[in-house]
């Protein structure tokens, strides 16, 4: 039976599950001590000096570190020229949360103590913590060699104004994606370790390879000597491919203490430091006909990047532009966007990364098409879709080809699922009666660009490549063990990539082991990210596996004097076609493969061995149609979920138990930012007001509804699984259902928008007409 497409339970589970785990605050070497940072208190201001001496007396202290004793080092890397992070703040600090300074202790509990003990005096500046605020005239700027706050800049090429004209009419939106706070279950920490033999770090993140290579770099110490491990990992999201600075002062603390240094952030601190997610403002305007087939669009992309510009957040509005369309043949697209530095936490990629911004906007303004023609959501969506027979599809941006897809046949499975007329008849009783809560339905039709990726693709995020690593090596008892580049935080790739290679080698799946997120056993690597674990890592192992397997036969068949062709393999053993007994087993060609006397003469003991660098000629698209229907509570104007349908394209499905987590959780996030999720700031003082789990809402199990899920298949021509990717599905596709539905709801009202996170409190003032 092919494991490929099976319900295997996952290998990782019942270690997690007892227990068992290692994430890194589970290690503790003897003789540890322990780095908590001082933050600023202040969004914006000039340092004016530092006292340690009262830290410094403080039991158990071993040390109090400022940007002095860095300074002959370089700034964190990956930023912009001469908007770079410098690893602590030195004669200004930026945001509120920014570290300062760091104490260095026996254990945790007295650097806490010690902490609030340094005393910084500053001389506060005005803080800018929106776009508006930082591109207003005579804004403060955050850096004085710069007359902006505007970092990068790229205008539209081409206004499109002549076919505006043409349309029958036009709809235009202002759209906040607002700014959210990633909080995966484990928040950002590092161990350094540096010995005689070189420095081990273990870190919170999600591409091992690429801190080392950047951190060898920064420390001016060859990689064969620094090495660093990514244990289990408590979720990443995107936030953890960022080059925190406890990564780079831990190893160094380490090396002066002769220690091994701990850094772990609480979760207040972290709700701060960690990098945050979305905070785009878009202005879309289309152009349209009497029948809501659209002709133009054109976007104009604000991104804040918050303080700093970190690498993978100066990508984000790139992104979104690329996928402005989404599933739509629009004839006439232009886009343009800027970046802006703020007094605020920097951003980030965040799940799904300007693509979840993107679609929001692109299913926010076909509603809006339907309401000004009164032609049916769907039907407006249908009379746009890109066909089936058009793909491979040439977008906007010669960058972006979408491979393939089939739009129409998702939603009508959404539709299917949903049993469209029944809820539309409900809402229509519902209505009427002014007892009953008003049922709002919407939908999404999303499309997203993943799999990175093709040469290049990477490469302008700092990574070394785009491609992906996998090595298998079989033992003399025919056991595999793979080690894959690709490092998982909770995405299941022990258990995916056993099944790719229990299937093409023949060997049982509990006798493969899968190897990852250690830089000194998995030579190279790039990492996981944008919804690329199957599709590259997942192809390197299956091409990699059908190499050896050739190798396999070939011993197998010298073993049983039969022809390659006729070897086939079952049940753990190479058996010889058309001769029923006549076979060897996997253990025994295992064996002969480090036995020269025994071997092929072609063929040199060790040979079962192969290593691949898988690369992609092209994105992969993931897609797919969303429904939700809503119940909105006339006099309090809350918002409850009544259904919520969920129909994804990932093409091959390695593991359904897996692709539907990845579902589950993404909607779940999508669902907390269009209802509940948003980071605030004091607008006259920078200050975070939401810094805490208190006053930043996330929702928890009773607060989301049940999914029905549905599946449609069309193959990724790219590469040799088929597959797309699902990580950031449902967290693109769920954000503009969920909304579309309230706006639906509220219709009666001549609502037309509400931004997101959509609060009781905001519907309430829309159904009585308030601001």
């Amino acid at each position: 039976m092919s494991l490929v497409g099976a319900k295997v339970l996952r290998k990782e589970d019942p270690a997690l599950l007892t227990g068992h785990g290692k994430f890194v605050d589970d290690f503790s070497p003897p003789n540890s001590c322990f780095g908590q940072f001082v933050m600023s208190d202040q969004a914006h201001a000039k340092i004016i000096s530092i006292d340690v001496s009262e830290a410094l007396k403080m039991p158990g202290v071993l040390g109090v570190w400022t940007a002095a004793d860095f300074i002959s080092f370089p700034n964190l890397p990956g930023g912009m020229p001469d908007f770079e992070r410098p690893v602590l703040a030195h004669d200004r600090v930026r945001w509120a949360g920014e570290p300062i300074a760091i104490v260095v202790a026996e254990n945790r509990y007295q650097a806490a103590d010690a902490v609030p003990t340094v005393i910084v005096e500053y001389e506060t500046l005005d803080a800018v913590s929106s776009v508006a605020q930082a591109t207003a005239p005579g804004a403060p700027l955050l850096f004085d060699a710069h007359r902006s706050n505007v970092l990068t800049k790229v205008p539209m090429l081409d206004d499109l104004e002549k076919h505006f004209v043409k349309s029958f009419s036009r709809a235009s939106l202002r759209i906040v994606n607002q700014r959210c706070a990633v909080v995966p279950i484990e928040t950002v920490g590092c161990l350094a370790d540096w010995t005689l033999d070189g420095l081990t770090i273990w870190a919170t993140t999600q591409a091992p390879h690429h801190l080392r290579n950047k951190l060898a770099s920064w420390l001016d110490t060859p990689q064969n000597l620094c090495r660093v491990v990514a244990p289990d990992v408590g979720g990443g999201f995107g936030a953890k491919i960022v080059w925190y600075p406890e990564f780079f002062v831990a190893p160094l603390l380490s090396k002066w203490l002769r220690r091994p240094v701990k850094f772990m952030q609480t979760r207040s601190e972290s709700m701060v430091q960690m990098t945050h997610g979305r905070d785009q403002v878009h202005d879309i305007e289309v152009g349209f006909e009497k029948n809501g087939k659209i002709n133009a669009l054109r976007m104009v992309i604000s991104q804040n990047l918050g303080a700093y510009g970190d690498p993978t957040g100066l990508g984000l509005a790139t992104l979104t532009g690329w996928m402005a369309a989404g599933c739509y043949k629009i004839a006439h697209v232009s886009t343009g966007f800027r970046t802006v530095v703020t007094n605020t936490t920097p951003v980030a990629a965040y799940r799904g990364a300007g693509r979840p911004e993107a679609t929001f906007s692109i299913e926010r303004i076909i509603d809006l098409v339907a309401l000004k023609t009164n032609v049916d959501p769907v039907k407006v969506r249908q009379i746009n879709f890109i066909q089936p027979n058009e793909f491979p599809y040439e977008t906007h941006n010669e960058a972006v080809i979408y491979d393939s897809g089939d739009f129409p046949q998702a939603l009508d499975e959404c539709l299917r699922l949903l049993d469209y007329d029944a809820v539309k008849a409900e809402q229509a009783k519902n209505l009427a009666d002014k007892n009953a809560p008003l049922i709002g339905i919407g939908f999404s039709c999303w499309l997203e660009i993943a799999g990175f990726g093709p040469n290049g693709s990477l490469e302008g995020f700092g990574h070394l490549a785009s491609w992906e690593s996998a090595q298998i090596r079989i033992a003399p008892d025919g056991s595999a063990t793979i080690f894959i580049g690709s490092s998982p935080h909770g995405q299941g790739h022990e258990t995916f990539v056993a099944q790719i290679a229990s299937d093409e080698l023949g060997i049982p799946f509990e006798r493969i082991s899968v190897i990852h997120g250690d830089t000194a056993t998995v030579i190279q690597g790039v990492g996981t990210m944008g919804s690329r674990g199957v599709p590259t890592v997942g192809s390197a192992v299956k091409v990699a596996s059908e190499r050896l397997m050739v190798r396999a036969k070939k011993i197998a068949a010298h073993l049983l004097e039969a022809a390659e062709q006729d070897i086939e393999v079952k049940d753990n053993a190479f058996n010889v076609r058309g001769t029923p007994g006549k076979k060897v087993s996997w253990s025994d060609v295992g064996l002969t493969s480090f036995q020269p006397l025994r071997l092929p003469p072609e063929l040199q003991a060790g040979t079962l061995e192969e290593r691949l660098f898988h690369e992609s000629p092209n994105f992969s698209y993931p897609s797919g149609a969303y429904a939700c229907v809503v119940e909105v509570n006339r006099k309090t104007g809350k918002v409850k979920i009544q259904k919520m349908i969920v129909v994804d394209d990932c093409g091959t499905v390695i593991n359904p138990l897996l692709a539907e987590g990845q579902v589950h959780g993404g909607v779940a996030q999508g669902i907390a930012q269009a209802l509940y999720e948003q980071v605030c700031y004091d607008p006259s003082t920078g200050q975070p007001i939401t810094a805490n789990l208190i006053d930043y809402l996330i929702p928890s199990a009773p607060d989301l509804p049940n999914y029905i899920a549905g599946r449609i298949t069309t193959l990724c021509p790219n590469n040799p699984l088929g597959a797309k990717g699902i990580g950031e599905s449902g967290a693109v596709g769920s954000p503009p259902a969920v909304v579309n539905a309230v706006v639906n709801a509220l219709s009666s009202f001549g609502v037309e928008h509400i931004d997101m996170p959509v609060t009781p409190e905001k519907v309430w003032h829309a159904m009585n007409g308030r601001k």
